[in-house]
Parts: C-alpha cells; structure tokens; sequence
C-alpha cells in the first residue's frame, strides 16, 4: 500500500531544452530539470521525454549514474545500454529519466573500482561490496520521490528490473501502477554480473544457464 510521503517537498530550479545525440546516431529532445530541496544534496537531474506534460501515468526510469558505463562504455555492467534504451522508450510514450548521482549502488566512484579489483579476484558485485565494509545497495530513493512530486506526478509506470525500486518509490507516497523491465543487455564481460543481480537482489532478468 502506498503510504503519504515523509519527505520535505522539492521545487524546480531550473529548466532547458537540451537536443541530445548518442554514439549509435540517435536523437532526440529533452527537458532537463534541476531542484531545490533535495534530501541528500546531490545534484540529480530529470529528463523530461517525449509528451511528458500530458502523460497522466508517466514512464519513469530512476537511473543511477555510470560513468564507467554511461560515459566510458564500460561492458563490465549493463548501464550504458540501459540508459540508452530507457531515453528511446519513455521519448516513445512521455514520461522521465531520473538520472541519480549514485554512483556504484550508493558507494561512489572510487570504491566502485575498488570493488572491480575485488571481483577481478573472484567475488561477485554484492561479495565486493561487503569486503569493503559496504552494504550490497546504499542507494535511497527519497530524491526520486521528491523530484517526481516537484514535477506534479505521484503514478508511474516504472521502467526497471529492480523490484527495491518500486517498494522504496511505493513506500516514499509513490503510486507504481506497471512495472515495466528493460531489456537484458548481456556480454560477456558483464554475465557474471547480471547472474549476480538476479540471484542476490532478484531483478527481473532471463538469463542464459
């Protein structure tokens, strides 16, 4: 059950439109959004996609920052291709990318490569975590909530494998009418990793045996 949120309300701060291009040629618009009164201070930002204002069940994407995978094309994780299929399906139908400065499920950067070390050595993603005193996922997604209520949408269609998503969302006064997965993204560098999701924090993904 979805319960009213706990949380300051946020604000927008800024909007512009930005054309973006991705490696593989394809574009489109989008809305960036900044704010105010973010519960943990990051700097998230939100795209707003395709007919995002006239959505009334919006498809959203909270996505966690990669810049090993966004940006570097990293293969050892399934973000960049993720990233890429989520702005192409919500510019679709209208809705938002959340884009969360959560690098590494919450741990950061550097303790991110530390734990690619780790599993360089034989431990999955979540073993790598604990070796370093981290918890598998520290993310929160208390901003998310409040990003969505700033931009006036409390019922999602939430585009994700990730069902701790959609209970914190829920939890934080969230409506999560449709879980929606992504499509499965897998190499060989980065099967083991995918393994690992599926098993240890019970994404929704179909994998090879």
């Amino acid at each position: 059950m979805t319960t009213a949120p706990a949380h300051p309300r946020a604000a927008i701060r800024t909007r512009v439109r930005i054309p973006l291009r991705f490696s593989d040629g394809w574009t489109t618009d989008a809305d960036v959004l900044t704010f105010t009164g973010l519960a943990d201070g990051e700097e998230h930002i939100a795209l707003g996609l395709g007919a995002h204002e006239g959505t009334p069940v919006p498809l959203v994407r909270p996505h966690s920052e990669c810049l090993t995978g966004d940006v570097l094309g990293s293969q050892r994780c399934d973000c960049g291709p993720q990233l890429r299929e989520a702005v192409e399906r919500i510019a679709a139908v209208g809705g938002y990318l959340l884009y969360l400065r959560q690098e590494g499920r919450g741990i950061g950067l550097y303790a991110k490569l530390d734990a690619y070390a780790l599993q360089d050595q034989g431990l999955d993603t979540y073993a790598a975590n604990r070796a370093l005193g981290r918890a598998d996922d520290e993310r929160d997604y208390t901003a998310a909530a409040q990003m969505l209520g700033a931009l006036g949408v409390d019922t999602i269609r939430l585009l994700s494998n990730n069902p701790d998503k959609a209970e914190q969302l829920s939890t934080l006064g969230i409506t999560v009418a449709e879980r929606v997965p992504t499509g499965v993204h897998l190499s060989q560098a980065n099967v083991r990793y995918l393994r690992a999701k599926a098993a240890h924090t019970h994404h929704t993904l179909v994998l090879p045996a």
